[in-house]
């Protein structure tokens, strides 16, 4: 920890008291990150960002919200119509959701191909997925309040279907929905639960945070850093870093927050709730289709309850299903093959998933329902044992520097 003769006589009073600010230039500014990270790695921090942003508007959202199934849907026309910049808000909480979605599915799908589950960062690895689950609890949840058509009638349909679990499903559905059907206590459940849910992601992204700078940051070549000449202070070359993909990131939310602000909804949400008429699609929001299309691929309602949670699940075990000793695909060139398969084949079940339940989309959705845990359980095992990788560099500094990196200090 830096001497606190640093800073001004004011700020080394609290530091000596409360080391606030020894702690941040420890773990924000000289923080040791490799030096050879690219952009891919923006996305944590700019997932942190998002988190905050629906955490600030959900607060302002709910000053004028109202919690009750006469009102609820009145409440957000209200707020679109009535509250000042009250559709600003809106469109940024609910075009939030889905960037806050998208920049967490970029993180991971780096995670998978540069091996950052691998050892020593598997609780790492554990809490981003647990981050992920309490995502869509919370984005589930909120997608209910405003109280339309589809809002309801997916809250209908997914609370139900933990009616398939043996002895307690049916109990568990009249506690989610606190009585027998979905109406005004399952909309005060969720609101309370959606506005609790994003703390508590505060809170496992602290852990997330705190496991990340305990054995540091994976890096693309996958190697652990060896000499001083591998990394680089955090500030000022990642701060810019990531200001600059910060930049990008807002000027891409704004595209959608100001020219397409519906492109991710759905126009049966601008319907009030009716419990007499049905949609004639049922669909959740984008970032549930391949789960949902995991969920349709078997006809039993159990077993597809089953395989939906352990499309999840199997990320837990990914650290011990990948049995090679490299980390980065970069050096991986058959593990490159499957990556880009499973890439196609998870975008071929969202696009199943957002289909009617008939035909070819059904048959799309088993397929790659089967390619996707025969990827995890069965691919990803044998590569390690057969795959032949490239050799790896000496260090990232001889990597990135050459033979700069052989000169001395």
């Amino acid at each position: 920890m830096s001497s606190p003769s640093t800073g001004s006589r004011v700020s080394n009073w609290i530091d000596h008291r409360l080391p606030i600010i020894s702690f941040a230039r420890e773990h924000l500014i000289e923080y040791p990150a490799p030096r050879n990270l690219n952009y891919w790695w923006n996305f944590g921090s700019l997932a942190g960002i998002a988190l905050v942003l629906q955490i600030v508007t959900g607060i302002v959202l709910a000053m004028a919200y109202t919690a009750h199934t006469s009102l609820a849907f009145d409440s957000v026309e209200r707020i679109m119509r009535d509250v000042n910049f009250g559709w600003l808000l809106r469109y940024a909480h609910a075009n939030g959701a889905s960037m806050f979605f998208i920049i967490v599915y970029i993180h991971i799908f780096r995670g998978l191909y540069y091996g950052s589950y691998k050892a020593p960062r598997e609780i790492l690895w554990w809490l981003g997925v647990i981050i992920l689950l309490l995502m869509m609890a919370t984005a589930f949840m909120g997608y209910v309040l405003p109280w339309g058509q589809m809002s309801f009638w997916g809250a209908t349909v997914i609370t139900n279907l933990f009616s398939a679990i043996p002895l307690v499903g049916e109990s568990i559905v009249t506690w989610l929905w606190g009585g027998f059907s979905v109406d005004n206590p399952t909309l005060n459940r969720f609101f309370s639960l959606h506005y609790l849910l994003p703390f508590v992601i505060v809170g496992v992204v602290v852990l997330h945070l705190a496991a990340l700078h305990t054995h540091g940051s994976n890096n693309p070549l996958g190697i652990d850093k060896k000499t001083k000449k591998d990394v680089i202070p955090f500030h000022p070359y990642y701060t810019i870093k990531d200001l600059f993909g910060l930049g990008v990131f807002l000027t891409f939310f704004a595209v959608f927050l100001f020219f397409a602000p519906n492109f991710f909804g759905e126009p049966d949400n601008y319907i009030p709730a009716n419990p007499l008429v049905t949609p004639a699609h049922i669909v959740p929001e984008w970032y549930f289709l391949p789960f949902y299309a995991i969920l349709r691929s078997v006809p039993s309602k159990l077993g597809g309850v089953l395989l939906m949670f352990a499309a999840i699940f199997v990320l837990f075990l990914l650290p011990w299903l990948d049995t090679s000793r490299v980390r980065s695909a970069k050096f991986r060139p058959v593990f490159k093959v499957f990556y880009l398969l499973l890439m196609i084949d998870i975008l071929a079940l969202g696009w199943a998933g957002g289909q009617p339940a008939e035909g070819v989309a059904v048959v799309i959705g088993q397929i790659a329902t089967a390619w996707y845990f025969l990827h995890f359980l069965v691919l990803l095992p044998l590569l390690g044992w057969f795959e032949r990788p490239r050799p790896l560099p000496e260090s990232i500094a001889s990597a990135v520097l050459g033979d700069r990196a052989m000169e001395k200090a």
